[in-house]
C-alpha cells in the first residue's frame, strides 16, 4: 500500500470514506449492512489502509466503525471524524457522543465539517467551537484538528487563517480543477503548509465512468486500467496530496483502488493530457455535477429523490427526452420552493433543473398503451 510521511508517520495515501457503505435498502437513512460493510473494512485492513473517515451526520457510520474498528489494533489506524455545526449547536454534547459512538477515547483527526460561506465560517469561529476543540486537542482528546470545506476563495482563506491547522480537506479531482476552482483551493491550502485531505476524488462515482467516447479513449491507452483509477493517479501528482478518500461500498471498488495504490503510479505528463482531452469530450456533455451525497433531500416539502432527478437530466443531456421516460422521481412535483439548493455543495440551481424538466416532459408524447394481441 503506497504511503506518505506525516509528521514522522507513514498513513495510507489511500484512506477509507465511510458515507457511502452498502446498505440494507435504499435512501440516505437506510441502515448499513453490517455483514458487507464489515468485510470490506477487513480487506481495507488487511490491504494496508490506515485511515479511517467518517462524521457525526453520516447515517449509523460512527455507530458501526466503533463496532467493527475495535477488532483491530488500534495504533495500526486513524480515526477522523466531523462536528456539524448545522446539525447541532451543542459542539460539546456532539464531541463527547462521537467519542462514545466511536468506542474510543482520542480522534486522531477531527474535523469541523462542511465550511461553506460566511455565516458558516461564524458558526465555527465565533461559537468557541474552535477554542473548545483546541483545548481537547490539548488534552490530548484530539490528535489532529483541521476542517472541511466546499467554501469559495474568500471564505477559505479566511477559515485557513483562523488558526494553525494540521491538515484540511476539500473536494479535489480533475474535472473540479477548473470547473469549481479546485485547483485555487488547493493553492491557498499549499502556500500555507496545510495537508490536504481529498473528498471526492471521483466526484461520487460521477468519474467512474465518463461517455462512451471519453471512456474508449482512456481504455485504448491503458485497457487494464479502470476508468476510476485516471482520476487516483492524476491526483498522486500533487505533492501536498497527504490522503486520498475514497466511500468504498462495494468490495469490487476496494479491490480496484487497493490495486490501484499499491505502489506510486501518477500520471505521465502524456497520459495527463490525454485525460485533459478526455476531460473535455467529457465536461461538454454533462449537465449537473451532483454527487448524491443527498443533503438536498432532508428539507424537500414534497420528498422527491433529487439526485435520481438529477442523473436523470443528465442521461437526458446525453440520451435525449426519451431517456426520461425512465425516471421514477417526479421533477412535476417540485414546487419551486428552494430549500434543497442551500443545502448543495455543488451549488447546483435545482429548481431550475426542475424546472426544465418539467417543459421537456410536458411537450413528450404519452407513453404507448402496448397492444392488445
Amino acid at each position: 500500500m503506497y504511503t506518505k510521511d506525516y509528521h514522522g508517520e507513514q498513513i495510507s495515501v489511500l484512506g477509507m470514506g465511510n458515507m457511502r457503505l452498502p446498505t440494507i435498502g435504499e435512501g440516505r437513512t437506510a441502515p448499513i449492512d453490517y455483514e458487507k460493510a464489515a468485510e470490506i473494512i477487513d480487506y481495507a485492513m488487511k490491504s494496508g489502509i490506515t485511515y479511517y473517515d467518517t462524521a457525526y451526520v453520516y447515517n449509523g457510520s460512527e455507530v458501526f466503525l466503533g463496532t467493527v474498528l475495535p477488532n483491530y489494533d488500534r495504533s495500526s489506524f486513524k480515526l477522523a471524524t466531523k462536528y456539524n455545526a448545522m446539525a447541532s449547536s451543542d459542539y460539546k454534547a456532539v464531541f463527547e457522543e462521537q467519542l462514545q459512538r466511536l468506542n474510543t477515547d482520542y480522534i486522531d483527526f477531527y474535523l469541523m465539517h462542511a465550511v461553506m460561506n460566511e455565516d458558516s465560517l461564524k458558526n465555527y469561529l465565533d461559537s468557541g467551537a474552535l477554542d473548545y476543540f483546541v483545548e481537547q486537542k490539548r488534552l490530548g482528546r484530539i490528535r489532529k484538528l483541521g476542517f472541511s470545506s466546499h467554501a469559495p476563495i474568500d471564505v477559505l482563506e479566511k477559515m485557513a487563517d483562523a488558526y494553525s491547522w494540521d491538515f484540511a480537506q476539500i473536494q479535489l479531482n480533475y474535472l473540479d480543477w477548473t470547473m469549481r476552482d479546485a485547483k485555487g483551493q488547493y493553492e491557498v491550502l499549499t502556500k500555507r503548509g496545510i495537508p490536504v485531505v481529498v473528498m471526492e476524488p471521483v466526484r461520487g462515482g460521477r468519474l467512474a465512468s465518463l461517455s462512451p467516447k471519453a471512456d474508449a479513449m482512456l481504455k485504448e491507452a491503458h485497457p487494464d486500467w479502470s476508468i476510476a483509477s485516471w482520476a487516483f493517479r492524476w491526483l498522486m501528482r500533487l505533492e501536498n496530496v497527504q490522503v486520498i478518500l475514497s466511500g468504498m461500498s462495494t468490495m469490487e471498488q476496494i479491490m480496484d483502488n487497493v490495486k490501484t495504490f499499491d505502489h506510486m503510479a501518477p500520471l505521465s505528463d502524456e497520459d495527463t493530457e490525454l485525460l485533459e482531452k478526455a476531460c473535455d469530450l467529457f465536461r461538454g456533455e454533462i449537465s449537473v455535477p451532483c454527487t448524491g451525497c443527498r443533503y438536498c433531500t432532508d428539507e424537500c416539502p414534497m420528498e422527491i429523490d433529487i439526485p435520481r432527478v438529477m442523473e436523470g437530466y443528465n442521461k437526458y443531456k446525453l440520451d435525449g427526452p426519451m431517456s426520461l421516460g425512465r425516471m421514477e422521481a417526479k421533477p412535476s412535483d417540485c414546487i419551486g420552493c428552494g430549500a434543497c439548493q442551500k443545502h448543495c455543495p455543488q451549488n447546483i440551481a435545482i429548481p431550475e433543473v426542475m424546472a426544465e424538466l418539467k417543459e421537456v416532459i410536458s411537450k413528450m408524447p404519452p407513453p404507448q398503451e402496448a397492444k392488445k394481441p
